[in-house]
């Protein structure tokens, strides 16, 4: 939460999603019941230091890490709140006064304060008593939040052991002091949300949640086929791709790390001090963007998500749950999340913020990276997000194996004999390469080897039968460097040897002479 947003706050009245306590020596034991009333309506922000109709009287400076400290201990624990839900105190100074905010997402799940559950009406919390709101207190969530469907045949040997030591380390390393480092695996889940149980139903087990975060991605493919995000560049072949990952559908923690990774290939940093501190710009921004398509994601719709960058911006978009249909824009709209314990596990491990900050950090680092422009966010049944980019952040596909064969062309070292051909060729290698990975015949290929391949296939276009030798000299590479272009070029079929070994050559393949007439 930034400063804007608490002045925001402290000038409206008590409402559906706001209220405040005046706490200015001990927390005020009913703040449990608003959290838990919150968490089981819409979500809301709790003030302390605040009277019912929004004087600042402040909580007093002694008693402030106590309250937080009381606040978040509490929040853990079981016998007041059922399930557990931990949520984070800050601290803001307003008029020379201090008020501790607390800000609490909607949850997935149905929670009881000292064994009653509670839902916000109005601006007050009400205790629900008959087993029909109850039953429609469920049943709203259940419909809404898919994440906590229950697999009861899902088992722990479905889940990856390893999964859950670097998750440990992530946790660890974002906040050391994390109540969640003292649990055992078990204890984790069940604390967390992934291991539930239906109390209309009795039904008990990990849930869908669980598995995209933990699972094999056997199970994932399984429970959830239609699951895969596409990323991918389209700057030079608008019609395919010039680079793309095999579709990700592996769990929730890789799948961040992959896009992540895309990221950092195809996209530069910028050099930008934030006080003291060198500030990585990209890693800013798409980190919100790449959290928000992997938390607030639609999994059980068959759509897949997609991340594609163009030669302006970055269009990123996945199945949506709705709660509106239009452009989002800080102070427009109530951040309401769409998987909250995949939400909350994220922001536990580092990769992700607190509820509505997302729009604020991007357009924040956004106007340092690109220069005066704005994403724009737009809910609807398909959550789109288009991030502006400028061509000097963006790794053209020109800049490696484009790039060099062009300038080469340019400036004579590559003589283009075929009436522009290269172009053709630099789509072929980028194509047939990208589908060698996809189909695991060999790993990744950098843009420097792409380069040698356009060069090797350009010479051998003009010069067929031509020997490794006379190529690697002409090309102005080793033979060693020539044999490892063979090798790659053989795989994906776009060159053969013909004629006897002392006296024979390489000539084009019929599929890549089909792909070069298109």
């Amino acid at each position: 939460m930034i400063i804007e947003d608490v002045k925001y706050y402290l000038s409206q009245k008590e409402s559906e999603f706001l209220e405040f306590k005046e706490s200015k020596r001990t927390l005020d034991q009913s703040s449990f019941e608003t959290i838990c009333a919150f968490l089981n309506h819409k979500g809301g922000v709790l003030f302390l230091g605040v009277k019912n109709d929004g004087t600042v009287v402040g909580v007093e400076k002694s008693k402030i890490e106590d309250i937080k400290k009381e606040i978040i201990t509490t929040s853990n624990n079981w016998q007041k709140l059922n399930p557990p839900f931990i949520v984070y105190p800050e601290e803001f100074t307003i008029k020379n006064l201090q008020v501790i905010a607390v800000r609490i997402p909607v949850s997935s799940q149905v929670h009881r304060c000292n064994n009653n559950i509670f839902i916000r009406s109005h601006d007050s919390d009400l205790r629900v008593n008959q087993s029909q709101q109850i039953d429609e207190i469920y049943q709203k969530k259940r419909n809404y939040f898919t994440e906590n469907e229950i697999y009861p045949f899902l088992k722990r040997e479905h889940l990856r052991d390893d999964l859950f030591r670097k998750a440990r380390n992530l946790l660890k390393s974002h906040n050391p002091d994390h109540p969640w480092l003292s649990l055992n695996d078990d204890e984790l889940l069940v604390t967390s949300g992934f291991h539930s149980t239906d109390h209309k139903t009795g039904e008990s087990g990990y849930t869908l949640a669980c598995a995209l975060l933990f699972g094999t991605d056997q199970v994932i493919r399984q429970l959830l086929p239609q699951y895969s995000i596409d990323a991918m560049v389209r700057i030079v072949n608008m019609a395919r791709y010039d680079d793309r990952l095999p579709p990700i559908q592996t769990n929730l923690i890789e799948a961040y790390e992959q896009l992540m990774g895309f990221v950092a290939k195809h996209l530069d940093d910028k050099f930008f001090m934030e006080g003291d501190l060198n500030v990585n710009l990209r890693e800013k921004i798409f980190r919100e963007v790449v959290a928000n398509l992997i938390v607030h994601r639609e999994y059980t719709n068959a759509m897949p998500a997609s991340f594609i960058i163009y030669k302006d911006k970055v269009e990123i978009k996945n199945a949506n749950n709705p709660k509106d249909h239009r452009p989002l824009a800080l102070g427009s709209f109530e951040p309401y999340q769409k998987n909250p314990n995949i939400a909350r596990f994220y922001r536990a491990i580092g990769r992700g913020e607190e509820i509505g900050s997302g729009i604020y950090n991007v357009d924040k680092y956004l106007a340092q990276y690109a220069g005066n422009v704005k994403a724009v966010f737009t809910e609807g049944t398909v959550f789109t997000t288009i991030v502006p980019l400028t061509k000097e952040v963006i790794k053209k596909f020109h800049e490696g194996a484009n790039e060099g064969v062009i300038e080469g062309v340019n400036k004579g070292v590559i003589k283009d004999k075929s009436g522009g051909i290269i172009e053709r060729i630099i789509e072929g290698v980028n194509e047939g390469v990208n589908e060698g990975v996809n189909e695991g015949v060999f790993e990744g290929v950098s843009d420097i080897v792409k380069q040698g391949l356009v060069r090797f296939i350009e010479y051998v276009h003009s010069n067929e039968g031509a020997r490794v030798n006379v190529i690697a000299e002409k090309i102005g590479i080793s033979e060693a460097t020539a044999e490892r272009h063979v090798t790659i070029l053989k795989k994906i079929k776009f060159i053969e040897f013909n004629g006897a070994p002392k006296t024979g050559g390489y000539f084009l393949t019929e599929k890549l002479k089909k792909r070069l007439t298109k």
